[in-house]
């Protein structure tokens, strides 16, 4: 949503540096006569409605115009987040997706996970994979979990190469088990 209001606002700010542009041309070229000139300006100065509007469109532009600026100056969020490692050869970067992928990867291979998301996060001593999973109920919480914390942190490290610091894993909830039914064979 943000986005659409930039260009709008950007769209604004650009029609109306186009007609400004426009009208300082033509009154360079003396084909806007003076005297048109100066009866806009004493009517800006005497007229009040003519006033507000060039004080109210004035003070759009120069709104819209902070707006773009801000825009404009501030860090980029477009650079996806990654982990960058130098080595001998030049520089690696491994994306926070890709981790992501590899830990999600690594942790569906354990039996009794229905659903899983994962997200990472880079600190000082390392990656933090934090999952959050579905169980089937059936398959005892404390060993998966410590197994797929085992798998993931061995997996992601032997893969990428970057210590993992911590694997939390939070289960949400258990799959409820369809009742089977017997069918009768008549």
């Amino acid at each position: 949503m943000a986005k659409i209001i930039d260009r709008l606002l950007l769209f604004i700010f650009s029609l109306f540096i186009i007609v400004a542009s426009c009208v300082m041309l033509i009154a360079a070229f003396n084909a806007i006569p003076m005297e048109s000139t100066k009866r806009f300006v004493e009517q800006v100065y005497t007229d009040y409605p003519t006033a507000a509007a060039v004080i109210a469109t004035l003070i759009a532009v120069i709104l819209i115009s902070i707006r773009l600026f801000v825009i404009a100056v501030r860090p980029a969020k477009g650079n996806m987040a990654s982990i960058d490692q130098r080595t001998d050869f030049g520089d690696i970067r491994i994306s926070l997706d890709t981790v992501e992928n590899l830990a999600l990867k690594s942790a569906n291979r354990t039996r009794g996970v229905k659903d899983l998301r994962a997200r990472v996060h880079v600190s000082s001593s390392g990656i933090e994979i934090e999952l959050r999973t579905v169980v089937d109920g059936e398959t005892p919480i404390p060993e998966m979990t410590e197994e797929i914390q085992q798998a993931v942190k061995e997996y992601v490290e032997e893969i990428t190469g970057i210590p993992v610091a911590v694997v939390s894993v939070y289960v949400a909830n258990i799959v409820q088990s369809s009742p089977t039914f017997k069918s009768r064979v008549e």
